[in-house]
C-alpha cells in the first residue's frame, strides 16, 4: 500500500509525467475472500455498493486501470468480469501461466512473469546442479496446479525424473499433511520443489519435523522463496541450504525515507496505519498520556528496524510501484498522441477528462517505461514483462533465523542467450559436509557402461551394463556403447580403442623356433639314411627294397620336413599361393612312392605263380608310372585350385576377440579338402594294399611296415582334422605343422628304421638267405 501512495505522489510531482494531472486511487480490501473479491471487483466497476451490473454511477474522474490481484486465482476471476469491459487489469503478483491466454483474458496485464518463466528457471537451476531425480509439492488451486504442470513439462524437456507429485489441500483442513510428509521422507528424492505460498507449505514443515525428516533441499518457487513466516529458527533445520526463484529486487530512490515519515494520523488508510503503529512500537495510542504504554504518534519510525522499513530486497512494493508508473506513463502517451494510429481522433488524445477504459488499453499494451533504476518495463503480446528473477538462498542468520541471500539471477533480457547465471561458492548448503547434495535415482554410469533403463520406471532410473565385446562408451552416462573401428578393441576399462595386436606364428615365438628347429633338424634324418643306402646300395635290403624308389622317398620325406617351414612367419601372397599346394605334391610324392614299393611287392610274389599274366608289370618302369600318375592327379588338382581360387592372405578379425589374426586363407575349402582327401585316399589305398600283402611268405616282407607306416599317417590326419577345427589363430597353423612333422617322422620310423637297424646293427641279416627265409635254422 505504501508503495502505492508513493508511487502516486512521485508522479504527481514529476513535471515530465502527466504535468498538471493529479492522480488518485481507490484500495479494496477483499480480505482474501473471492465473494468479496467479486463485489469488490464489481464495485469499481459501477461505483456503488451494491452494484448495479452495466451501469455506472461514477461520473469524474475516469477509473483508468486496477491494479490486482495479487492471488492468480482472485486475478483470473477478475480477468473474465474486467475483460468484458476491455477494462485494463495489472496485476503485480499474479504469475499464473494461465493469465497469457489473451483469448480469455484480453485486457490483463502484470509486472511479474509468468510462471512459465519461472518453471524454466527451476529446470535451469535443477539441471545445473545434476539433479535429475526430484519430487514435486503444489499448492491444490490454479496457481500451484498450473505452476507444476508448466514446471514437469520444462524439466522433462531437460532429462530430468520426477519422483512423485503431491498436491496439498487449500481448504485448511490438510487431511493429506501426513501423506505428503511420508513420501517426502520415504523417498529417495533428496531435492524436493515446492510451487506453493507459504501458509499452505507451513503444514508440511510442521509434518515433516514431527516425523524429523533429513536430507532433503527444497527449491521454492516465488510464492514462498522470501517468505518471513517460515523464516523462523524453528524450521531452519529443513530449509537450511534451500535455493529459491524470486522476483526481482531493486531499491527505489526516496522510499526509505517515505515509509520512515509516515504518521498514523495524516495518512491514507488510518485504520491499518494505527495498526501498525502500534505493533512497530508495542505501545496503544489513546488520548491520555498517563496511560501505561501509550504512544502520541509523534515516535519516530527511524528507531525501529523491522521488515516494514527494510528496502534493501524490494520485491511486491517494487512491482506494485511498476504497475502504477505503466498506467501512468500509457495515460501521458494518451494525451499526447504518442501512436498516432491509437484508438482516439488526434483532437481527443489530451481529454483525458473523459477517456474510455478500453481506450487507454490500447497505450498499455503498447507502452514503453524508463524506470528511476534505468530498468525498461514493456508487455510483450501476452501481457507479460521480461521475465527477470533473483535467486535466493537460505543461509542461517547470527539470530538463528534463515536470511534469503541472492546468488544468482535469471534474465530472460540477457542478449547473449545466457539468461541463467548463479555464484555457486556463495550458496551455504545445509548438508553434512557442505557440499552439493545428490538427488538421483540411479548413480551415474561410469564410462566403459551404458544406460539400460529399468522396466516399469522412469527413465532416470536404470542399471549400469558394461559395453559388450569389441564396444566402448568415453563418457558417464552414455545410453549406448560404440563399436571400436575393425583394427582396434576397447582396453580393460572399455572407455577408448587401442590397436589390435597382430598375432601369426613368428619365428621369433619359442612355438615357432621349435617347430622349426625340428623341421630342419628332422629333414637331415631322411638326408643321413639316404646317404647310407648309397653306401649300401649293393647290401641285399637295400636292392631287396627298391633302391630307386626308396631314394626318392627319402628325398621326398626330407622335403616334407621342410615344407612345414613355409607355415612360419609372416603369412605373405607367395608364401599363401604356394604352402599348400607345395605340402600337397610333396607328400602325394612320397605316398605314391609308398604306394608303388606296395603293388610291387604284391605283384613280385603273385607274379611267381605258373601261368600269371603279371609278370609284365614287374618291370622296374612300373613304380615310376605309378608314382607319376599318381603325383600328375594332384598337380592337375591344384594347377586348378591355384588358378581358379587362389588362397590369399586376411586378416581375419572374428577367430580371436581383440587380435588380429593374420592367416592364409584357402580361398576354396572344397579345393583344400579335395587335395587333402586325395592324398587320404592314396593312404588308404596302401595301407589297405600292404594289409592284404602282410602274410606274403618272405623272412623280410616290407608290406608289414608299409601296413603300419600307413596306419600311423592315417591316425595323425583324421586327428588333425577335429583338433585344427577346435584351435584359432596361429595354434591352427602349429596344429598342421605337428601333423606334418608326426606323420612324416611316422613314414620315416615305420618305413626305414628296421632296415637302418638291420645295415647297422645286425649285418649277419643282411643277406640274401635271411632275406628268402632259406637259413631260418642258423636264425
Amino acid at each position: 500500500f505504501q508503495a502505492l501512495r508513493f508511487a502516486v505522489e512521485e508522479i504527481n510531482r514529476s513535471p515530465d509525467l502527466l504535468p498538471n494531472r493529479t492522480l488518485g486511487f481507490y484500495v479494496y480490501d477483499s480480505c482474501a475472500a473471492l465473494q468479496s473479491e467479486l463485489e469488490g471487483t464489481l464495485w469499481m466497476l459501477t461505483g456503488q455498493s451494491p452494484a448495479i451490473l452495466n451501469y455506472c454511477c461514477r461520473e469524474s474522474p475516469p477509473l483508468a486501470a486496477i491494479i490486482g490481484h495479487s492471488l492468480s486465482t482472485y486475478s483470473i476471476l477478475m480477468a473474465h468480469i474486467l475483460g468484458q469491459y476491455r477494462f485494463p487489469q495489472v496485476s503485480y503478483f499474479s504469475t499464473s501461466s494461465l493469465l497469457s491466454d489473451r483469448k480469455q483474458f484480453s485486457s490483463f496485464f502484470r509486472t511479474v512473469p509468468s510462471d512459465i518463466f519461472q518453471s524454466k528457471g527451476i529446470a535451469q537451476l535443477v539441471k545445473h546442479f545434476k539433479w535429475t531425480w526430484v519430487g514435486l509439492i503444489a499448492a491444490d488451486d490454479d496457481y500451484g496446479h498450473e505452476g507444476i504442470e508448466v514446471l514437469r513439462q520444462e524439466i522433462i524437456k531437460e532429462g530430468i525424473c520426477v519422483a512423485y507429485t503431491e498436491y496439498i489441500s487449500s481448504n485448511f483442513i490438510f487431511k493429506n499433511i501426513w501423506n505428503i510428509a511420508n513420501v517426502i521422507k520415504e523417498s529417495s528424492a533428496k531435492v524436493v520443489v515446492a510451487f506453493s505460498t507459504d501458509i499452505y507449505l507451513i503444514p508440511v514443515l510442521d509434518e515433516m519435523l514431527k516425523l524429523n525428516v533429513t536430507g532433503k533441499i527444497f527449491i521454492s518457487s516465488e510464492g514462498w522463496s522470501t517468505s518471513n513466516v517460515i523464516s523462523a529458527k524453528k524450521y531452519s533445520s529443513l530449509l537450511y541450504g534451500s535455493l529459491g526463484i524470486a522476483f526481482y529486487s531493486s531499491n527505489i530512490q526516496g522510499f526509505h525515507d517515505f515509509l520512515n515519515s509516515i504518521n498514523p494520523f495524516n495518512t491514507s488508510g488510518i485504520t491499518w496505519s494505527k495498526l501498525f503503529w502500534q505493533e512497530a512500537f508495542r505501545c496503544r495510542l489513546v488520548d491520555q498520556t498517563n496511560i501505561k504504554n501509550s504512544c502520541t504518534g509523534e515516535e519516530d519510525l527511524e528507531t525501529v528496524q523491522n521488515s516494514y522499513n527494510d528496502v534493501s530486497n524490494l520485491r511486491a512494493s517494487y512491482n506494485i510501484y511498476t504497475a502504477v508508473y505503466v498506467i501512468a506513463k500509457a495515460m501521458d502517451d494518451l494525451s499526447h498522441c504518442q501512436h498516432l494510429d491509437g484508438p482516439l481522433p488526434k483532437s481527443k488524445c489530451s481529454d483525458l477528462d473523459n477517456f474510455k477504459p478500453w481506450q487507454l488499453l490500447y497505450y498499455i499494451k503498447n507502452v514503453r517505461v524508463n524506470l528511476s533504476n534505468g530498468r525498461e518495463v514493456s508487455f510483450d503480446k501476452d501481457g507479460n514483462p521480461p521475465a527477470v528473477y533473483d535467486i535466493v538462498n537460505w543461509q542461517p542468520g547470527a539470530d538463528g533465523t534463515i536470511k534469503q541471500v541472492k546468488v544468482g539471477s535469471y534474465d530472460s533480457r540477457n542478449s547473449s542467450g545466457d539468461v541463467f547465471g548463479i555464484k555457486t561458492t556463495t550458496i551455504s548448503w545445509g548438508t553434512k559436509n557442505k557440499e552439493i547434495p545428490l538427488s538421483v535415482c540411479s548413480q551415474s554410469c561410469p564410462e566403459g557402461f551404458r544406460k539400460a533403463t529399468r522396466q516399469g520406471e522412469p527413465v532416470c532410473c536404470f542399471e549400469c551394463v558394461p559395453c559388450g565385446q569389441g564396444e566402448i562408451s568415453n563418457q558417464t552416462n552414455s545410453i549406448e556403447c560404440w563399436k571400436c573401428p575393425w583394427d582396434m578393441w576397447p582396453n580393460s576399462a572399455r572407455d577408448r580403442c587401442l590397436s589390435k595386436p597382430i598375432e601369426f606364428l613368428s619365428y621369433e615365438e619359442p612355438l615357432a623356433i621349435i617347430l622349426a628347429s625340428t623341421g630342419v633338424i628332422s629333414s637331415l634324418i631322411p638326408i643321413s639314411i639316404f646317404r647310407l643306402f648309397i653306401r649300401y646300395k649293393s647290401t641285399p635290403i637295400v636292392r631287396a627294397n627298391n633302391y630307386s624308389v626308396s631314394c626318392i622317398l627319402l628325398v621326398s620325406l626330407s622335403f616334407c620336413f621342410l615344407c612345414a617351414l613355409a607355415f612360419i612367419g609372416y603369412p605373405q601372397p607367395e608364401k599363401c599361393l604356394l604352402r599348400q599346394a607345395a605340402f600337397g605334391l610333396v607328400f602325394t610324392l612320397c605316398v605314391s612312392c609308398i604306394l608303388a614299393k606296395t603293388v610291387i611287392v604284391v605283384f613280385a610274389f603273385m607274379a611267381t605263380k605258373p601261368g600269371s599274366r603279371l609278370k609284365k608289370w614287374t618291370t622296374p618302369r612300373v613304380p615310376y608310372m605309378i608314382i607319376t600318375i599318381c603325383t600328375f592327379i594332384q598337380l592337375t588338382l591344384c594347377i586348378f585350385w591355384l588358378s581358379i581360387s587362389p588362397p590369399f592372405p586376411q586378416y581375419n578379425i572374428e577367430a580371436k576377440p581383440g587380435i588380429i589374426v593374420v592367416e592364409c586363407n584357402e580361398n576354396s575349402q572344397f579345393a583344400f579338402w579335395c587335395m587333402l582327401g586325395y592324398l587320404g585316399f592314396l593312404a588308404s589305398v596302401s595301407f589297405t594294399v600292404a594289409f592284404l600283402a602282410r602274410r606274403l611268405p618272405d623272412s623280410y616282407n616290407e608290406a608289414k611296415f608299409i601296413t603300419f607306416s600307413m596306419l600311423a599317417f592315417l591316425s595323425v590326419w583324421v586327428s588333425f582334422i577335429p583338433a585344427s577345427l577346435s584351435a584359432q589363430g596361429k595354434y591352427t597353423v602349429a596344429m598342421e605343422i605337428f601333423a606334418i612333422l608326426t606323420s612324416t617322422w611316422a613314414l620315416v620310423f615305420c618305413m626305414f628304421l628296421p632296415k637302418c637297424f638291420v645295415i647297422l646293427f645286425r649285418p649277419n641279416m643282411n643277406t640274401k638267405e635271411k632275406l628268402m627265409g632259406k637259413d631260418r635254422s642258423r636264425m
